[in-house]
């Protein structure tokens, strides 16, 4: 829907192109071809993953980062160097059982009287706690009593609560648990997680790790702002390279003197503490079941969607929204776009504080991160979270075990492809150089007619692609398509 044009240079030819892309949306209402392209990609590396009977190999560690969505953080410290504080429990948080992490990633398997064995996994879902009561709609009852800031609040810090839940299931169960989980939005726009968990765990020892899982937020109270009216805002003192309140001229205390003076008061609370709710929903799953199917179409079912869509419709997102839930998100997106949501947010500069990194030119309330936009509404992180030995591979590996499935079909069938690696961004000259260098075409660079025939032909392109996978299926029978069961594609995948 929002094909990309890139202009490709054979250093070594000298040739040069322009090419169609896919965009690589995520979201339906920005790109539905792609994010479909994407939900189900992740249908493959759910299933894949989820009831392994060994332990998949350790991934290597990526140097660029690009596979960020396949590392969870579960064991990482809150920041990189940050402050060591006690580690002592809350006092109102029950201990839980701590055993040494083996390197098992698969569970226990069972066997019954009649001698069948089982290895069971589960499926898990968290919510948040109650901001207030709430109609059959999702709004409040009463929006007056809703406690729409620690709603926010949560929201904002829900992917550290997660990566608390997995270090803390992670040391009760004393083995190395793997999932695949994704944040969906609740009717009320809370978020809540869904889970595929390899192997099985007593329902007790979940919801009592549920029970005992917060975080704490050791940041500068962000109750009452001090700076509100755009006039009133610190302002950017060149000389002294940091912001100052604007009656006075004084410099306000940096991001580490903050944290220094919470440091050094023995009374300071956290600024906010995040639990999950009561409602936990556990249920057992034995792989090959239809209930195994569901589960996964259940949990892979709204990631087309943005945390404001409507979701438990058959609308697509097309049926009107009530007065009252809009009243709702804009009382939330109200709350997020003025806390900050990290330590770098210019949102800081309310709350009389220099954010981390302080520059000029920060703004309360023109934060860049998404944790501030109307369709996240606080959630910032990623809403697919995936361990590190879920299967092993990252989403370029199971992307080519789906163009592997195609490619065997074809030649089962006997079927010449197209060169789809002609242009590979690994192709390297015999001096180890990068063969292709790409640069983005911007509009205005080609005219109309040659914008029209590029499309045209990356759509020919694609039907003859279609129309011979279609035919090899034909041709080729049943047997071509047990190739890989886990890396099966409902229809021919784009090159």
């Amino acid at each position: 829907m929002r094909p990309i044009l890139q202009h490709v240079t054979d250093t070594l030819t000298g040739a040069s192109r322009t090419v169609v892309i896919r965009c690589g949306a995520t979201r339906a209402k920005v790109c539905p071809s792609c994010a479909d392209a994407a939900r189900r990609l992740r249908i493959q590396q759910c299933r894949e993953g989820w009831h392994l009977t060994e332990d998949p190999p350790k991934p290597e560690p990526d140097p660029d980062g690009a596979e960020g969505d396949a590392v969870d953080q579960a064991d990482e410290d809150d920041e990189s160097g940050r402050r060591v504080r006690s580690t002592r429990r809350r006092q109102d948080a029950p201990d839980l059982p701590r055993l040494a992490v083996s390197d098992r990633t698969t569970g226990r398997v069972f066997t019954s009287p009649d001698g069948k064995t089982y290895r069971p996994s589960m499926f898990v879902t968290l919510t948040l706690p109650s901001y207030g009561r709430v109609t059959g709609e999702g709004v409040p009852v009463d929006p007056a009593s809703y406690d729409y800031r620690r709603a926010a609040l949560d929201a904002m810090h829900f992917p550290k609560l997660v990566d608390r839940f997995w270090q803390n299931l992670r040391r009760a169960t004393g083995y190395s648990v793997q999932y695949f989980a994704t944040v969906e939005p609740q009717r009320r726009l809370a978020p809540h997680l869904h889970a595929a968990i390899r192997g099985a765990v007593p329902r007790k020892l979940v919801k009592q790790v549920v029970a005992a899982t917060y975080h704490q937020v050791w940041w500068p109270s962000v109750g009452e702002p001090v700076y509100t009216g755009p006039d009133e805002l610190p302002v950017w003192d060149e000389l002294a390279q940091a912001y100052a309140d604007p009656t006075t001229g004084a410099v306000l205390p940096s991001w580490d003197e903050a944290l220094d003076a919470i440091d050094d008061d023995p009374d300071a609370t956290p600024a906010h503490v995040i639990r999950a709710g009561t409602q936990v929903d556990i249920q057992g799953v034995i792989a090959g079941t239809p209930l195994a199917d569901r589960v996964i179409g259940y949990l892979t079912k709204y990631l087309t969607k943005s945390i404001t869509d409507p979701l438990h419709d058959d609308s697509d997102g097309e049926a009107p929204v009530s007065a009252a839930r809009r009243a709702h998100i804009d009382r939330i997106a109200g709350e997020v776009r003025w806390l900050p949501c990290s330590p770098t947010c210019a949102n800081w500069l309310r709350y009389g504080v220099q954010p981390k990194d302080a520059k000029g030119g920060m703004e309360p309330g023109r934060c860049g991160s998404k944790a501030h936009d109307r369709d996240h509404l606080g959630l910032g992180g990623r809403r697919v979270l995936v361990s590190r030995r879920w299967t092993g591979k990252t989403l370029d590996d199971h992307r080519a075990d789906r163009a592997s499935v195609v490619r065997a079909v074809l030649a089962e069938a006997g079927i010449e492809m197209d060169d789809h690696d002609e242009l590979s961004v690994t192709a390297a000259r015999p001096d180890g150089l990068p063969r292709y260098v790409w640069t983005t075409t911007k509009p205005g660079d080609l005219d109309a007619p040659t914008y029209a025939r590029l499309i045209a032909h990356a759509i020919a392109q694609k039907h003859r692609w279609r129309t011979q996978y279609e035919d090899a299926k034909t041709r080729a029978g049943p047997q071509a398509l047990g190739v890989s069961a886990t890396a099966r594609p409902a229809a021919a995948p784009a090159a």
